[in-house]
């Protein structure tokens, strides 16, 4: 049975990294020692081992230990035998390049769809989506490919962020950017705010957390999906 979670962020203000999680993290890896952790994205620029440390912290509250897959000699070999994952925020493009270009990111969705458990915050849950085309980050990199895992049905657009019509400022809104993403592509957006997660059981995809969720879906118009919602009907 997939066992997945794909988090809008690792970090509520003002809490410690992965906390609001815990829970959910605690069952996802229920009774696995050990997992592999994908520190690719390397948010502003901190270095794999430095990346791999913070999560190893907050695993190791959880009994949980932690092996950066960047240590290992054979990252392929890592993957098949890992019994869990954790792929972290950062840049998507970055990720992405790394996993494609190891030829890790098929291998990677082959482990998850067969029932080890999986979980992205940020770039980690973009990766879990059709494609990474709905990310809000910067093309520092240029990946061989923009597809991902599919692991859901949709994109994701974590962080996301509702229009402040009252602010002054005559910018794009995320809400521009994924109509503009729909004058090219058919394939829906989920907009994840901060604090909420999509929960995978099997075939069952549904949100969790205390926040609804921003659906798009291309030639509609946006609608809100409460907590709880089935997210496999989008």
């Amino acid at each position: 049975m997939r066992k997945i979670i794909l988090a809008s962020t690792s970090t509520l203000f003002g809490q410690e990294y992965l906390a609001y999680l815990e829970p959910a993290i605690r069952e996802l890896f229920a009774g696995i020692p050990e997992i592999v952790f994908i520190p690719y994205a390397r948010p502003g620029g901190i270095s794999h081992d430095e990346y791999t440390a913070r999560a190893a912290v907050a695993f190791g509250n959880w009994g949980i230990r932690v092996k950066g897959l960047h240590t290992f000699k054979d990252p392929e070999v890592a993957i098949r035998h890992a019994a869990g994952y954790f792929t972290g925020g950062g840049n998507t493009f970055l990720l992405v390049k790394q996993l494609h270009g190891q030829k890790l990111m098929d291998l990677l969705a082959a482990e998850v769809e067969g029932g080890k458990p999986y979980l992205g915050t940020s770039a980690g849950s973009n990766i879990g989506g059709v494609n990474m085309q709905t990310t809000n980050d910067m093309p520092i990199v240029y990946p061989s490919s923009f597809q991902t895992m599919n692991l859901v049905p949709f994109n994701l657009n974590p962080h996301y962020l509702d229009p402040f019509p009252d602010s002054g400022h005559m910018g794009e809104s995320r809400e521009t950017r994924i109509r503009e993403f729909h004058t090219q592509q058919h394939v829906p957006v989920v907009g994840l705010r901060e604090g909420s997660w999509i929960e995978v059981k099997g075939t069952e995809i549904a949100l969790r957390g205390p926040l609804s969720a921003r659906i798009f879906k291309a030639g509609h118009e946006p609608y809100e999906m409460a907590p709880g919602g089935n997210l496999s009907l989008i």
